[in-house]
């Protein structure tokens, strides 16, 4: 009989989680330690936000050849080659910092090659699990990644990073290389049995790459449920990136917090992600998975309407802790339903279609709020809380009915 604090999902998951930790935590380094060399290198909102525009633009043009391309591939060796890949950016980019040739420009074109691995790493990572894990599990698998990628991205990687960067600018992309690197190794040991595992059926290779890309874009736009989810999640995404895309100008001008301090302020904010992750699965078994998603997507953007009226950083960081946990509740439901309703055959593909939409337009929220911001830093939040609010309201019934038993026929 099992432990009840046995934490394995079976050594296929097991492997992936440890290598997704090792990314996290290169990634956190990387998430505090790059916005603050872009401030050291332009103080113009509408630069600023560009940065955050090129992070998302590749899912409007590369996710859907991607999702097409990992249904068709070894996905552990397309995992091992976006890491790989990342690293040799990071290392670049270290180089540029070390010989002072760093320049936004450069900046921006890293950013958006990461971008691009980011596609590929995100759509590989999630096809795979509804292949390692019993589908009664797809919950506790999507929180266990969620709540890691919190706390190792927020409490220790952001921390880390800014701590490092107060030292010397060039030491927390140094460090971030070497982890890509680790996270590489870890991929490539992941068993050899589980890509024989995801291999797919001759009746499927007998189709063209083209074919399987408008196969993805067909079932989307053919099942109504998943459809309208990604309509409302496409319109919420604008609204909640024209709000976040200056959210470091407006920590460190608005509310005065000092450069070394940042890592520490979004390793706080990281804490309700980290309470979210851990009860989103029983609080879904409770009251329902479509309750838990409407009532956390709607407070989480009241939250952000919220966060513009701040006047401290301790206000700051209450709504940010808010966000944190609704918006992680939402994720970890909302992935769950896509793997309940989508066949994993497919799943790669319609992943990249429907991320196509939902964080296609993302980047142009970006540049948008960029573009606010040159008024006043708090309008972003306020602006994009509100917009995002009124959908999630005209939304919310349908959402509440998204159950279990709902979501698993078109």
């Amino acid at each position: 009989m099992k432990s009840r604090f046995d934490l394995s999902l079976g050594p296929a998951f097991d492997r992936i989680w440890v290598a997704s930790m090792t990314t996290n935590l290169a990634d956190g380094l990387l998430k505090v330690a790059a916005p603050l060399l872009a401030v050291t290198l332009t103080d113009s909102p509408l630069l600023i936000s560009l940065m955050s525009a090129l992070v998302m633009l590749p899912w409007l043009f590369f996710a859907i050849p991607i999702g097409g391309l990992v249904d068709r591939v070894d996905r552990r060796l397309a995992l091992a080659g976006a890491n790989a890949t990342r690293f040799l950016i990071t290392a670049m980019v270290a180089l540029l910092i070390a010989t002072d040739s760093m320049t936004i420009y450069w900046l921006y074109l890293a950013t958006f090659v990461i971008g691009i691995c980011e596609v590929l790493v995100d759509t590989t990572a999630q096809s795979l699990i509804p292949q390692v894990v019993e589908e009664k599990n797809l919950e506790r698998a999507n929180s266990r990644l969620q709540v890691a990628e919190t706390v190792i991205q927020e409490f220790i990687g952001a921390p880390i990073s800014g701590l490092l960067y107060s030292i010397a600018i060039v030491i927390p992309f140094i460090a971030n290389s070497a982890g890509f690197v680790i996270a590489t190794i870890l991929i490539l040991l992941v068993p050899s049995q589980l890509v024989k595992d995801l291999n797919k059926s001759s009746e499927r290779k007998e189709s063209t790459f083209k074919e399987d890309l408008s196969i993805g874009l067909k079932f989307m736009f053919a099942h109504k449920r998943i459809r309208k989810i990604v309509f409302i999640t496409t319109s919420i995404g604008f609204f909640a990136s024209l709000s976040t895309s200056t959210t470091v100008l407006f920590i460190l001008k608005v509310i005065n917090v000092p450069a070394h301090s940042f890592g520490l302020i979004m390793a706080i904010q990281g804490g309700g992600g980290v309470l979210g992750g851990l009860l989103a699965p029983r609080l879904s078994t409770r009251w329902g998975r479509g309750p838990v998603m409407a009532i956390s997507i709607t407070t989480s953007c009241i939250s952000m309407i919220a966060t513009g009226f701040s006047t401290n950083v301790y206000l700051f960081l209450l709504f940010s802790f808010a966000i944190g946990f609704f918006i992680t509740n939402w994720n970890i439901l909302l992935m769950a339903s896509y793997q309940t309703m989508i066949p994993n055959e497919l799943f790669g593909r319609v992943h990249g279609a429907r991320r196509t939409f939902v964080w296609g337009l993302m980047p142009i929220g970006s540049l948008v709020g960029g573009w606010i911001a040159t008024m006043d830093l708090r309008l972003p939040f306020i602006v994009g809380g509100l917009g995002a609010t009124l959908i999630c309201l005209a939304s919310f019934r349908f959402i509440y009915s998204l159950d279990t038993a709902q979501v698993e026929a078109p």
